[in-house]
């Protein structure tokens, strides 16, 4: 599709894929909801007339401001006095309102087949894509059941395929649960951490889209504590291995960016919600007719390529095909005990997502630490490749500081880590479900990008 030019998929018309949102929150709205479509709406075409610019989207905004600027759609609304918008001063997307208020009367089909369709495809066009109305008429939401696995007292339920998250996050607490509670403590527990990951990493690009690729053994294997024991067989202690040492056999994608949710209601029923436009502002593509930020989730599947003795292949199944799904790692979690909601947990931050989420759920649950130091703790990430370990080592735009400590960081380096300083990393969003006492509600809305819970 793309001549053996990545960049092709990686930003510009031709790293759209068909927008999926809105017709899966339309759907979960049929399933479960109880209020009108139109009302669930609505507030989010008055947010589109006019919203004040945090910090964090003016941080974002100015890293990508050559992209912006060269957009005509997204310079109209992030600089449309030539400029970019600075903290504080108004940004106002019409068009989506416009766009949002049509979604919020005719539901998705103002999207999918209506005029909202027509504009949107005209758009695509003139930018380079190859989109087309047909495209999005045929566009399904797949309903598929979660994984749900037993693990440290807990059952966890998680997103399944064509997402690597969810199975990642059981495989990996599968791993660590061999060592029981006092042994993922300390920066012992740390290693042990990222050694896990780098198994989670070598396997992961075995998954795929379900519908067009047989992923039912992998997925097995990931969620069998006998597999996890095997793995943690080949974890040492005292030292780290290079990527070969896990197994994988495909080159690693890097997927970008997402935004989550978790919410709790009073019937304590819970909703943990990952979506994403891929890459921070998706294609670079703002369609001026319909004001939709188009994504750039073409970019997170796989495409054919020569290799060399340091890269490995491809992984084919996750090549394009036509209604194909691509690999990600979102990693949307509930967690019950006893059949009871215990928390709501998931993150953004694009294939680091796993990790932030399983720091935080075994901070909370294996560490004993309260909500808000389960999200507040410094976090450490592994990709297998580069065979480095990221930690976390920023002032946020808020002026929190996260720094992992100078202790664990030397414990790390003698096993033979290299480290890799990282200003960034996964935003987190936790509610916990005191169900052991009073049945209150504690929520905790990642720091890092400015967050504050809300209550209703």
């Amino acid at each position: 599709m793309y001549g053996g030019n990545d960049t092709l998929k990686a930003r510009g018309a031709l790293s759209i894929g068909v927008p999926g949102e809105i017709a899966g929150l339309y759907e979960a709205w049929k399933r479960h909801g109880k209020l009108p479509w139109k009302e669930l709406v609505m507030p989010a075409a008055k947010l589109a007339w006019a919203f004040t610019v945090s910090p964090y989207l003016h941080m974002q905004m100015k890293a990508t401001e050559a992209g912006i600027l060269g957009n005509a759609g997204m310079r109209a609304v992030y600089a449309c006095n030539g400029e970019i918008l600075k903290v504080g001063d108004v940004c106002r997307n019409g068009k989506l309102a416009w766009t949002l208020e049509a979604v919020a009367e005719r539901g998705p089909a103002a999207f999918y087949s209506g005029p909202v369709a027509d504009l949107l495809v005209k758009d695509v066009k003139e930018a380079g894509g190859i989109m087309t109305k047909e495209d999005l008429e045929k566009y399904q939401v797949k309903v598929r059941r979660p994984l749900s696995q037993s693990v440290m007292g807990l059952t966890v339920l998680s997103m399944p395929p064509p997402s690597a998250g969810g199975a990642g996050l059981m495989l990996v607490l599968n791993i660590l649960a061999q060592y029981g509670v006092s042994g993922i403590s300390g920066s012992l527990g740390i290693h042990r951490l990222v050694e896990s990951l780098k198994h989670y990493m070598a396997v992961k690009m075995n998954l795929g889209d379900p519908d067009f690729v047989d992923v039912g053994a992998v997925v097995s294997d990931m969620l069998s504590p006998k597999f996890a024991a095997e793995l943690r067989r080949t974890i040492y202690d005292n030292m780290t291995f290079s990527p070969q040492h896990y197994g994988g056999r495909w080159n690693i994608l890097q997927d970008h960016g997402t935004s989550h949710l978790s919410i709790v209601d009073g019937e304590r029923n819970a909703v943990s919600m990952t979506s994403t436009v891929n890459a921070y502002f998706g294609s670079l593509i703002l369609s001026p007719s319909t004001g939709v930020l188009l994504n750039n989730e073409m970019d997170d599947f796989s495409m054919p390529a020569n290799t060399t003795a340091n890269t490995p292949p491809p992984a084919p199944n996750n090549f394009v095909a036509p209604l194909k799904r691509p690999l990600s790692s979102m990693c949307p979690t509930i967690v019950l005990k006893d059949g009871k909601l215990k928390a709501a947990v998931g993150a953004s931050g694009g294939s680091m997502i796993p990790a932030g989420t399983i720091e935080v759920l075994l901070n909370h649950f294996a560490k004993n630490m309260d909500p808000l130091s389960s999200v507040m703790a410094p976090r450490v990430y592994h990709q297998l490749i580069p065979n480095e370990v990221k930690y976390e080592n920023w002032t946020t735009v808020t002026g929190d500081v996260f720094l992992l400590d100078a202790a664990t960081r030397g414990d790390l380096l003698k096993k033979g880590h290299v480290l890799e300083p990282l200003a960034g990393g996964t935003i987190s969003q936790l509610v916990v479900h005191n169900v052991e006492g009073r049945g209150d509600l504690t929520a905790v809305s990642d720091p890092r990008k400015g967050g504050v819970p809300a209550g209703y």
